[in-house]
C-alpha cells in the first residue's frame, strides 16, 4: 500500500477527528497532497489540498473554517484536522498524491490513492 489513511471513526455532531495519511517517500516526496471523500452512490468530492511546502492550501466550501490540512514532510504524512463535524460530513475519506507542484482539486488529477477511512458523524 503506497498511501495509508487512518483516523476515521464514529463521532457526534460538533466533535473532531484528525485523519492521517502516511505515504512511501517515493510517493510523498515533492508531491501535492489532497483529501477527497465519497458517499456510496455519489461521485468522489474534493475536500482539501496542500502543496509540497505546505504554503498553499485549498478547501472545498464545505470544509472552509472547519477543516485544516497540513503535512509533515519529515514523516511523509499529511493530516486533515476536522472540527465542528456535521452528519453531512459522513463519508469515506481518501488521501491522494499528485505529481507536479500545481495544486488541483479534481480527482482525475491525482495519481496515487489510499484505501480510505470511514468517518461517521451522528446527529
Amino acid at each position: 500500500v503506497q498511501l495509508q489513511a487512518s483516523g476515521g471513526g464514529l463521532v457526534q455532531a460538533g466533535g473532531s477527528l484528525r485523519l492521517s495519511c502516511v505515504a512511501s517517500e517515493r510517493i510523498f516526496s515533492g508531491k501535492s497532497m489532497a483529501w477527497f471523500r465519497q458517499i456510496p452512490g455519489k461521485e468522489r468530492e474534493f475536500v482539501a489540498a496542500i502543496n509540497w511546502s505546505g504554503g498553499i492550501t485549498y478547501y472545498a466550501d464545505s470544509a472552509k473554517g472547519r477543516f485544516t490540512v497540513s503535512r509533515d514532510n519529515a514523516k511523509n504524512t499529511v493530516y486533515l484536522q476536522m472540527n465542528s463535524l456535521k452528519p453531512e460530513d459522513t463519508a469515506v475519506y481518501y488521501c491522494a498524491a499528485k505529481k507536479g507542484s500545481v495544486v488541483l482539486t479534481t480527482s482525475p488529477s491525482y495519481h496515487y490513492w489510499g484505501q480510505g477511512t470511514q468517518v461517521t458523524v451522528s446527529s
